[in-house]
């Protein structure tokens, strides 16, 4: 009786299996890492999306957008962060205080009388000016080079500026050369606005513009300023 001898070219079966095992797992370990990569990205963006409409409700994010607008020159987009009226309310003392002292001694209770029914009147009929100065002090090279795009005001503003949030009001400092403006920005339902502008030269600009509509310093009369003591003493003097 003859016997077969059957040679397996193919191996043992056991290998074999396991090999098809091994190359059918990573597949399933790339897809599994995939899918990860997916979630991480998905969740970054989303994330990213609600921490971006957050930042752009603080006051901070509307000085950028001021400060970019003043840079750009873009009038109707500035005016968008301001609110005209209250920026002119709010200089009226410092204005009155300022357009007196030019007077000096000549400023008597007459004048002094006028300054405070003219300015506050005045002032509303100067907004053009207000907003052209409180834009130049906006548009600032320490703040905004020309050219410098709206990412590069996004991320160095922040670093300049010294702002103070209680409730709806925020204060703000920000340098301008050798010297500093301050803010007051209000949160309104459309956004933050300004409504405060504290700047020591735009100050005396304006005042020179309301100067215009008050006495001139020279038509004063000084018969009105001298003391009646000394006008007393003179005429003494020359009998």
């Amino acid at each position: 009786m003859r016997q077969r001898i059957v040679i397996n070219l193919d191996g043992p079966a056991g290998e074999g299996a396991k090999a098809a095992r091994k190359r059918r797992r990573w597949p399933r370990v790339f897809g599994i890492l995939a899918l990860l990569v997916l979630i991480v990205v998905a969740v970054a963006v989303v994330g990213g999306f609600f921490w971006w409409r957050h930042y752009q409700s603080k006051p901070v994010y509307s000085v950028i957008l001021l400060v970019d607008a003043a840079a750009r020159n873009d009038v109707a987009e500035f005016e968008k962060h301001i609110n005209e009226d209250e920026i002119a309310k709010n200089m009226t003392t410092t204005v009155s205080q300022k357009a007196a002292a030019r007077y000096g001694f000549a400023l008597n209770s007459s004048v002094q009388q006028q300054i405070d029914s003219r300015v506050p009147s005045v002032l509303p009929r100067l907004k053009e000016t207000i907003r052209n100065e409180v834009k130049a002090g906006m548009a600032f090279n320490a703040l905004a080079p020309e050219g410098r795009s709206f990412i590069w005001i996004l991320l160095k503003v922040p670093s300049l500026l010294t702002l103070k949030t209680e409730g709806e009001i925020a204060k703000v400092t920000m340098p301008r050369g050798d010297r500093t403006i301050d803010l007051t920005m209000q949160r309104y339902a459309d956004g933050w606005k300004m409504t405060e502008f504290k700047d020591e030269l735009a100050v005396q600009h304006i005042v020179d513009s309301v100067m215009t509509e008050l006495p001139p310093v020279g038509n004063i009369d000084w018969n009105n300023v001298l003391p009646k003591k000394s006008q007393r003493r003179r005429a003494g003097r020359g009998r």
